[in-house]
C-alpha cells in the first residue's frame, strides 16, 4: 500500500511524500528510521481510471523460478538479503510478487530469520522451499542452497510447460469435437430433419437414431451439462479430502496405459526433490519426509512415510524401499544402494531423477504419437458416421 505523509525533520523543515509499506504503522516506522516525525499520514487511493485491472493477478512458477534464481545470483555476488530483496521488489512488475516481497523485508528488517518470513506466505512458499533456505541459514551456505532451490524449481519448471505444451494439439482436437459434434446437433441435423421425413423412401434405424438423440440433446442438453458440470466439482472436491485422493490415487496407479507414465513422473519428482534437500544439507530423515509431501500421490506418500520412520531406526533407505516392488523399480532400488555404500546419494539420486526426465519426455511423446492420430480418426468417424446417416436418405431420394 502506498500513504502520503507530511512529515518534520529534526531541524523542523516540513516534508512531504509518498511511502509504500504494508500497514500505517510499517509506514510510520519506515519514516521514523529516516529521521522524521510524522505529522499526517493518509491512505493513498488513486482514482478509478488508474486502477490496474486484477484479473488473472497471481504469482505464477515462472515468476517464482524468476525470483529465486536472481536471489541466489545476488548472495553468490555477496549482496545482503535485505538489499537483494529491495533490488528484487523495484524490478518485479508482478504486484502481489512485489506485496509479498516488501513483507518478507519488513520481517527481516525486525529481526526475524529469512526461513520464518518465509513460512509467514505458504501459499507462495512451500515447506520444501522453506526448508531448504533454513537449512542454508543453519550451514551458513545460503548462495549454495538458493542456488540449488532455483536449479530444481527450474527443471520443475521447464517440465511442466514441456508437458502442458505437448498437450496443447490433443486439447484443440477435442474441442473441435465437441464444436462440430454442437454445430451438427443444433444446426445441421434441424435444418436437414423436414427434408428427411418428408421423403417418401424408408428412413433408415440409425439416421432415426441420429435424428432422436439430436432431439434429445437440443432439449435436455443444457440440464445435461449442468448435471456434469456438478458431478465434476463433486469428483473434484472428493478428491480434495483424503480419503478421496487415496481412492483415486489407486485407481490411476492402476490405469494401464497411464500407470507406467505416472509411475516414472513420481519416481523422478521424489528422486530431485530428495537429492535437493540433501545437498542443501538437510537431514536424511527430514529430507524424505519433505519429499513425501511434495511428491504428488497418497501412495507414494505413504510409502515415504513408512521408510522414514524405519530410516530413524537405523536401516538403510535402499533396504525399506525394496519392501515397495510395485512403486519402486530395481535399478532405482539399486541405484540408492550404490549411492549411500559411495556416500553420494544426492548426485546419484539426481543422476536417476535426470535419467527418469528423459523417459517421462519420451513416454508422453510416444503416448501423444498413439492419442493424436486416435483423435483424429475419432473426430472423422463421428462427424463422418453423422453426415453419412443424414445424407443416406436424401442419396436413396434422389436415386429413385
Amino acid at each position: 500500500m502506498k500513504f502520503n505523509y507530511q512529515a518534520r525533520t529534526k531541524e523542523g523543515d516540513i516534508q512531504t511524500g509518498v511511502v509504500e509499506a504494508s500497514s500505517e504503522e510499517t509506514a510510520i516506522s519506515l519514516l521514523q528510521k529516516h529521521g522524521l516525525f510524522v505529522t499526517y499520514l493518509k491512505e493513498f487511493k488513486p482514482p478509478f481510471y488508474a486502477k490496474r485491472v486484477k484479473l488473472f493477478r497471481g504469482i505464477s512458477a515462472k515468476d517464482l523460478v524468476l525470483f529465486s534464481r536472481q536471489l541466489s545470483i545476488m548472495f553468490t555476488s555477496k549482496v545482503t538479503l535485505v538489499e537483494a530483496l529491495k533490488v528484487l521488489a523495484s524490478q518485479t512488475e508482478n504486484l502481489d510478487l512485489q506485496e509479498k516481497i516488501l513483507n518478507l523485508i519488513e520481517e527481516v528488517e525486525g529481526g526475524s530469520s529469512f526461513s520464518k518470513a518465509l513460512s509467514k506466505h505458504q501459499d507462495i512458499f512451500s515447506p520444501f522451499y522453506v526448508a531448504m533456505v533454513r537449512a542454508g541459514e543453519a550451514s551458513g551456505k545460503m548462495a549454495e542452497s538458493l542456488n540449488y532451490l532455483a536449479d530444481h524449481l527450474e527443471r520443475e519448471y521447464h517440465l511442466a510447460s514441456r508437458t502442458k505444451g505437448a498437450l496443447l494439439y490433443p486439447s484443440l482436437v477435442v474441442f473441435v469435437i465437441v464444436l462440430v459434434m454442437v454445430l451438427m446437433i443444433y444446426f445441421v441435423i434441424p435444418s436437414l430433419k423436414e427434408v428427411i421425413m418428408s421423403t417418401e423412401a424408408q428412413i433408415p434405424k440409425v439416421t432415426l437414431v441420429v435424428i432422436s438423440a439430436s432431439e434429445f440433446l437440443r432439449r435436455f442438453g443444457l440440464f445435461i451439462l449442468l448435471g456434469v458440470f456438478i458431478l465434476l466439482i463433486s469428483i473434484f472436491r472428493y478428491y480434495r479430502t483424503e480419503q478421496g485422493k487415496d481412492f483415486f490415487d489407486k485407481i490411476f496407479l492402476k490405469l494401464p496405459l497411464f500407470s507406467p507414465l505416472l509411475k516414472i513422473i513420481y519416481i523422478s519428482r521424489f528422486a530431485e526433490n530428495l537429492s535437493t534437500l540433501i545437498s542443501g544439507g538437510l537431514l536424511i530423515t527430514q529430507a524424505l519426509e519433505l519429499s513425501a509431501n511434495v511428491v504428488g500421490s497418497s501412495i507414494y506418500k505413504n510409502a515415504i512415510l513408512s521408510i522414514t520412520n524405519e530410516v530413524r531406526k537405523g536401516v538403510p533407505t535402499s533396504a525399506v524401499m525394496a519392501l515397495y516392488p510395485q512403486i519402486f523399480p530395481p535399478i532405482f532400488i539399486q541405484m540408492t544402494l550404490i549411492g549411500e555404500k559411495t556416500g553420494t546419494l544426492d548426485t546419484t539420486l539426481m543422476s536417476i531423477a535426470s535419467f527418469y526426465q528423459r523417459e517421462v519426455e519420451r513416454s508422453i511423446e510416444n503416448l501423444l504419437s498413439i492419442l493424436e492420430p486416435a483423435l483424429i480418426i475419432f473426430l472423422g468417424a463421428v462427424v463422418g458416421g453423422m453426415m453419412l446417416s443424414i445424407l443416406m436418405p436424401l442419396y436413396s431420394t434422389v436415386s429413385m
